[in-house]
């Protein structure tokens, strides 16, 4: 572990030394919709709220870590015992691969693109007991952004490459697609 740990460190200032690296602590909001068969389901409002470190400055490497609350209304179940709110809260990891296409990192507008794989890890939920969620669910994300001199905002659209559950009598909860919108600061180191 302590080999690791050093590993790591080292990993991190050898980077660091090269290229520009970036704090973006940031807040926003979700919209996740998930394919329930059986059922009526449209997606919610819900918050995100995290921290990630961009490395490099025309292509670049982010690394992210969200508390994120997913929200999905159900209706018209053909299971009664499943819930007319199904609610997610749990840690998103986005690994995130983007490139600057306008500006530079002394413009005051920049415009970027960014596109990359994530992991959903559930902590809570509000499903019956008889209903088995995947504890972790992986998707794809597409997305664009702005830096208006220290301030972002980010929009991305991302893909279930997995499903929720599939063990689930009269209705099976399928994939989920997620609106992000987030803003927040950005910190050059």
């Amino acid at each position: 572990m302590r080999t690791l740990s050093l590993l790591a460190a080292t990993m991190f200032l050898t980077v660091s030394t090269y290229a520009q690296v970036t704090l973006k602590p940031h807040v926003g909001l979700n919209l996740t919709n998930v394919t329930v068969t059986g059922t009526d389901a449209s997606g919610q409002a819900g918050a995100l709220a995290g921290l990630s470190v961009a490395f490099g400055k025309k292509f670049y490497f982010e690394p992210g870590l969200q508390y994120v609350a997913k929200s999905t209304d159900i209706s018209s179940s053909t299971n009664p015992s499943f819930p007319d709110n199904l609610s997610l809260k749990g840690l998103r990891v986005p690994l995130a691969l983007g490139i600057n296409l306008l500006g530079s990192e002394k413009s005051t507008l920049t415009l970027h693109g960014f596109g990359g794989l994530s992991g959903f890890f559930i902590m809570s939920d509000n499903t019956p007991s008889n209903i088995d969620l995947n504890k972790a669910n992986w998707g794809l994300f597409a997305g664009a952004g702005i830096d208006i001199w220290k301030i972002f905002v980010d929009v991305s659209y991302e893909w279930s490459l997995s499903e929720l559950s599939t063990n689930v009598s009269n209705a099976q909860i399928g994939a989920t697609r997620s609106l992000f919108i987030n803003g927040g600061l950005r910190i050059n180191l």
